[in-house]
């Protein structure tokens, strides 16, 4: 077998449409017969092509309502003949069957259908059939077909031609056949994944994944780890889909804290008014209120000043110049939110390291979606944490009752506890933090970081005592033994909101009460590991 194969023959079927004609008229000055099936030959043929139909090689039209047209020995016995088999050239030969040299198909357009709301009858009929039929025979047979299914694809094919004088090399072949698979496998993956939501399988059988690749990065969580970064298809704002207004590409650690950043400040509708949360190494280092971003921003930074250097800012609102520039005055990696204004650009501008980008609206911190982590051997799979807690849902288990501002602290510190990783402490006061203990191997570990971290800050600010005096704290499990809520107690807290639940649950309650604590429980946690 020669590497070199000539492309002498193509079959084009493609639902979308881009860059088609400017293709084909390409293919068609190198000599190349077209061949093609509906909507694509009508489109070549407007642009002045000549066109061969499917229905002509095959001797029937297409039927069904499109469903029938390229299933046919005709058209795999094309694309799946070898060239240098002696017998399958005499079937050929014997059937009239001709070589087609050229895969050229895009699928049914399922994925966007079913992100658009359509209902189960529609969907299933965008579910495409001959064209993964066609796609997989011509991969299969990539010694000597080409297959397409990306439009930007098109360019490398044509140089590839004029490169080798019309002809492809086996290598090549080889790339374009791997794009097919992972194709058909995602369109496939897209299927099922949509069914098993039609039908509420919440564990099918068998699960797929895919993602397209959106760019190769530089290297992993550290330089010895090779990474990129592949997106899912959703158009949710976020990470995923946000416009990177200047600095450098993003690292795989700039992903991953922007995204935990992103999602947190999320949960903080803008009507509610604005605020911002300071994400270092997946753990929010500070988050807050405030009148106006730029005071949210210095009242999260006042949480832990430290860590907030190198650190992630997401907002939940616009990005200002005010605000901007309160940032700048420290080392800032990525600054997300869902729209800058000019002056906020500008001032960024000076700042070339530092990545702005903006994502056109906030996530839905409600919305359903799968978390999927590898382990040896295989995923662990799990609904996301879109658990929410609110004022009505709070059992009071002490004898002292919150006040109103005491519960509005509480339901603001559950919210960040549910994005601290486990175990997690979060101190708040005022609609801000002002101590956070994150993943410790002991509760009692995490109370007494935040605690020292709050006193930290008031050596470092010159303020007179620990913020943490007078605030609540938030547990993200049950405190199995008095000594993690003493902790905060001797802190200075006033109420503590946690999820219950442990068979200890009267103990810490008699600790809460001797402590003159209010105490509240969820129902509710939220391990984040």
């Amino acid at each position: 077998m020669s590497d070199l194969q000539p492309v002498k023959r193509a079959l084009l079927s493609v639902s979308d449409k881009t860059g088609l004609v400017d293709f084909a008229t390409a293919l068609a000055g190198r000599g190349v017969q077209l061949v093609s099936t509906g909507g694509t030959a009508k489109a070549l043929r407007a642009a002045g092509l000549t066109v061969a139909d499917v229905a002509d090689l095959t001797g029937f039209p297409e039927m069904m309502d499109g469903r029938v047209k390229t299933l046919h020995p005709v058209v795999h016995g094309g694309l799946l003949a070898l060239r240098d088999d002696a017998a399958h050239v005499a079937s050929m030969d014997e059937h009239g069957i001709g070589a087609i040299d050229l895969l050229v198909v895009n699928l049914y357009p399922f994925e966007a259908t079913v992100a658009a709301g359509a209902d189960y009858d529609t969907a299933i009929e965008n579910i495409d059939i001959g064209g993964p039929a066609m796609i997989r025979a011509a991969a299969k047979n990539h010694r000597f077909v080409n297959v397409v299914v990306d439009v930007e694809d098109y360019g490398a094919v044509l140089a590839e031609m004029d490169a080798q004088g019309g002809q492809t090399s086996y290598g090549f072949r080889q790339k374009l056949a791997l794009t097919a698979y992972a194709r058909t496998g995602a369109y496939d993956a897209a299927v099922s994944t949509w069914m098993a939501g039609a039908l509420a399988e919440t564990a099918p059988r068998r699960r797929v994944f895919a993602g397209q690749l959106t760019q190769g990065l530089r290297y992993g969580e550290n330089p010895h780890q090779q990474a990129a970064f592949y997106t899912d298809g959703v158009a949710a704002p976020g990470v995923a889909t946000a416009v990177q207004h200047q600095g450098k590409d993003l690292s795989y650690n700039n992903f991953n804290d922007t995204d935990a950043a992103f999602r947190l400040v999320a949960e903080f509708a803008p009507s509610d008014g604005p605020a911002i949360a300071i994400i270092k190494h997946a753990n929010p280092c500070g988050v807050a209120r405030g009148d106006t971003f730029a005071d949210a921003f210095g009242r999260a930074f006042d949480c832990d000043r430290t860590s907030a250097f190198g650190g992630i800012v997401a907002l939940n609102g616009t990005l200002d110049g005010d605000t901007a520039r309160a940032i700048s005055e420290i080392f800032t990696e990525v600054v997300i939110a869902p729209d800058a204004s000019d002056e906020a650009k500008q001032v960024f501008a000076a700042k070339k390291n530092l990545r702005l980008l903006t994502t056109g609206g906030l996530p839905d911190p409600r919305a359903e979606r799968l978390a999927v982590r590898q382990v040896s051997g295989g995923w662990l799979v799990q609904d996301d944490d879109a658990g929410f807690v609110g004022a009505s849902d709070l059992k009071v288990v002490t004898e002292k009752q919150p006040n109103a501002d005491e519960v509005a602290d509480m339901l603001f510190a559950w919210t960040v506890a549910k994005h601290v990783k486990s175990n997690a402490i979060v101190y708040a006061k005022g609609g801000q933090t002002v101590g956070i203990g994150a993943g410790q191997m002991s509760r009692v570990d995490s109370s007494t970081i935040a605690a020292l971290k709050a006193k930290r800050m008031a050596a470092e600010c010159g303020w007179d005592a620990s913020p943490a005096i007078g605030s609540v704290v938030a547990s993200d499990a049950f405190f199995p033994f008095p000594d993690g809520l003493l902790a905060a107690a001797e802190a200075g807290v006033t109420a503590v909101i946690q999820p219950g639940g442990s068979m200890r649950d009267d103990t810490v309650i008699e600790a809460a009460n001797k402590a003159g604590l209010a105490m509240v429980f969820t129902g509710m946690r939220h391990f984040r590991h």
